[in-house]
């Protein structure tokens, strides 16, 4: 089960946002001309693909602001497994609130479950090892907080939510500051005792700057294996690694068997295909 959480007060606020946006200026004009005011419908939302279920609180939000009348019944739950067919969810109620509203929660949970389905893949493919699959701010901007929340739906983790919650010093600032001494000193006198600090290492010469300074944790960048596994056994738990850039399905079994604690994929949020929902109405 998944313990995955979702702030209501965000759900709210981007849900009638992506209703606004599609409701325009006149409202569903093909349902309004069409569907009688009083015609009662039924919606079933079934998936046509196997995948993980994430963004069912999004899609009953999508109906329940338009129309707080309609009735959404989950048949599954956020993290659990779907196979084609598999009934996802039932709608029912005023039919022309039903038909307004539905792509915008189609629209949710077919992104948050194929942000979940390709991240359940890395996950599965590191089983057995001590690494952990995390998440990057490769998001969709506006959308960071649900497309994180569909990364832990799928059994991954989540890296920082923005600039604000840790510190990461990447090769940009370690060149502006004068290297990664420097960097990370400045780093340490400014942030609290509380906010942790990863730098960004692409060469083992810079590894041993970093554990020479001292680290909460060490991003590994566009290191192959051999070289991560060295880099592993010369930082030797004194702080956590990741391992990042470049790892696909391919090649992200090899990263995780070199011991790192992390391995950050972007291609989670960035590059997940939508999972295909599909549904069926029954006009009563």
């Amino acid at each position: 089960m998944s313990t995955a959480f979702l702030n209501p007060l965000l759900i709210d606020d981007a849900v009638r946002r992506a209703l606004e946006e599609d409701l325009g200026r006149a409202g569903d004009i093909t349902t309004l001309a069409t569907i009688p005011a009083s015609a009662q419908a039924e919606l079933v939302i079934a998936s046509r693909q196997a995948g993980v279920v994430a963004g069912l609180p999004l899609a009953e939000a999508a109906f329940r602001l338009y129309d707080p009348t309609v009735r959404f019944t989950p048949k599954t739950r956020e993290g659990g497994d779907l196979e084609p067919g598999t009934v996802v969810a039932t709608v029912s109620g005023n039919a022309r609130s039903i038909l307004s509203s539905e792509r915008t929660a189609l629209n949710f949970m077919g992104r948050l479950c194929g942000i979940a389905t390709l991240t359940r893949r890395y996950a599965d493919l590191v089983a057995g090892t001590s690494a952990r699959i995390v998440c990057t701010r490769k998001t969709t901007p506006g959308l960071r907080a649900f497309e994180k929340y569909a990364v832990k739906c799928g059994g991954g983790h989540n890296h920082r939510y923005g600039l604000d919650d840790a510190v990461l010093i990447k090769d940009n600032h370690i060149a502006v500051a004068g290297g990664i001494g420097p960097a990370l000193r400045a780093a340490k006198a400014a942030v609290g005792h509380l906010v942790k600090i990863e730098i960004e290492v692409d060469r083992l010469d810079q590894l041993d700057e970093v554990l020479a300074e001292g680290a909460d944790v060490v991003l590994l960048d566009n290191m192959p294996p051999d070289t991560l596994r060295r880099a592993v056994v010369m930082v030797a738990g004194r702080m956590l690694t990741e391992a990042s850039g470049g790892i696909n399905l391919d090649t992200v079994r090899a990263a995780a068997e070199t011991g790192v604690d992390m391995i950050s994929v972007g291609a989670l949020t960035h590059s997940a295909p939508v999972l295909d929902l599909g549904l069926d109405i029954a006009i009563r």
